[in-house]
């Protein structure tokens, strides 16, 4: 049944906003589709993040026609049918989606192939993500050769496809109240997890019964699903970046990684943290910690608008290369082991990406002259500065295995950032101290 709390009017605006953008034309935007994971039973339904932005509608087999002159919003999904409610749960309809949702037009799916040609006809331009799914690609094509075929009717088909996405991505790297309200709450379960995870945590156990730990606390405070596939790596393990096994043993003396995040009402959170499974950081692991600590608060300080998006990378970079050149793991100047990129053997990726409603969220990188873009209030983003040590002969012993990222999610402000995952511990004492209660309580 539909949730009564909820709020039509962000998703509206966004639909304004586009239709502003595109100026003039027709827009169709299509959900995800359903997908077998075996025989006849689906994986989880997950919507296409542009169609959810736009809608707030969750249901598969939905397209959303955005119409500029005049201005509509209408959408096309399932109808309601009483059987297949019974075996698949609730179905809003056309008719209580178009009042519910805000739309000014909403049919069943069913009319789709009648009605588009009717709705892309004397449309001069198309809005459309082409080459994003070759089945509804092949689909408009089929609608834009009906229209074509009125030609001598004095109808005529969109003359250009512009790319839907371009926009969208534009619009969705900035976050409005909404969005970041939904996710600084799932940063807030996402840093229950984490904590959970520490105070669970001991020599003996499997990566497998912490990555249970997190699924709990997940769903215990409402988030519908993990944002992506839980990282939980004990030892040599943290040093393969997207290690996902999560079925070792978790070794006295070892380090554990864990990169991972829920997903609240579509809005993901990215969280890393790395702790002793003892307890207890070693000495070497303290001073690599440290180091990865220290490049994240330099990242974190040039964060600000204004700023280029590889200020932070840059920052924690000559952080990181300054300490493998003291633990003797890189030799030269700090200038040199930069410009060579010898520090890569060590940190081999960026220190951020947007987030969203895509972990990895859309949005350009770099402006079309080629210079890095600059942050704005309103951008979210991970800052997740790392070092991976693989044993190695030219390595002494003591490093080797170690694997330490630290990772929080940052929305620029006005005036600088907000950590949307402080809570989360991560200073060499606050870690500690919270795994000393965990010690004291199994010692007990």
């Amino acid at each position: 049944m539909p949730n009564n709390t909820f709020d039509a009017s962000p998703f509206a605006a966004r639909r304004t906003q586009l239709l502003q953008r595109m100026g003039q034309g027709i827009a169709i935007i299509t959900t995800a589709p359903e997908r077998l994971r075996n025989q006849d039973s689906h994986y989880p339904y997950r919507f296409d993040s542009h169609f959810y932005y736009l809608t707030g509608f969750t249901e598969p087999e939905a397209v959303l026609v955005l119409q500029a002159e005049p201005a509509r919003a209408i959408l096309f999904c399932r109808p309601r049918h009483p059987e297949r409610e019974i075996w698949d749960g609730f179905r809003h309809g056309p008719e209580m989606a178009q009042s519910r949702f805000g739309f000014d037009a909403a049919y069943s799916i069913e009319e789709l192939d009648q009605r588009l040609p009717e709705l892309l006809a004397n449309q001069s331009v198309m809005h459309y993500a082409l080459g994003a799914d070759m089945t509804w690609d092949r689909r408009i094509l089929r609608w834009l050769n009906t229209v074509r075929e009125q030609t001598r009717s004095g109808v005529r088909a969109p003359h250009r496809i512009q790319d839907i996405r371009e926009p969208l991505s534009a619009m969705r790297r900035i976050k409005d109240e909404t969005e970041r309200m939904l996710m600084q709450h799932a940063a807030d379960i996402s840093c229950r997890a984490h904590r959970r995870a520490m105070l669970a945590a001991r020599p003996g156990l499997s990566e497998y019964a912490i990555e249970a730990e997190l699924l709990y606390e997940f769903r215990r405070h409402g988030a519908q699903a993990p944002a992506y596939t839980s990282i939980v790596a004990g030892g040599l393990n943290a040093c393969t970046l997207h290690y996902v096994g999560n079925a070792a043993p978790l070794r006295d003396g070892d380090l554990l990684l864990i990169d991972a995040g829920c997903e609240f009402d579509g809005y993901a959170a990215d969280i890393t943290r790395t702790f002793p499974v003892n307890g207890l950081f070693s000495a070497p692991q303290r001073d690599v910690y440290a180091c990865v600590l220290a490049a994240q608060a330099a990242a974190l300080d040039r964060v600000r608008p204004g700023a280029g998006w590889n200020e932070p990378h840059d920052a924690a970079v000559r952080v990181l290369a300054q300490g493998m050149l003291d633990w003797g793991l890189l030799k030269g100047s700090l200038d040199g082991v930069i410009e060579s990129g010898d520090y890569k053997q060590f940190y081999m990726h960026r220190t951020g990406h947007w987030l969203g409603l895509d972990v990895h969220d859309v949005g350009a990188y770099k402006q079309d002259n080629g210079d890095w873009c600059s942050l704005e209030a309103g951008m979210t983003l991970t800052v997740e500065p790392g070092c991976y040590i693989r044993p190695d002969d030219n390595i002494p012993t003591a490093f080797h295995g170690i694997g330490i990222r630290i990772e929080d999610d940052v929305c620029v402000t006005a005036n600088g950032l907000d950590i949307l995952t402080a809570a989360a511990p991560k200073s060499i004492d606050d870690i500690e101290n919270l795994m000393r209660e965990q010690q004291h309580a199994f010692a007990q």
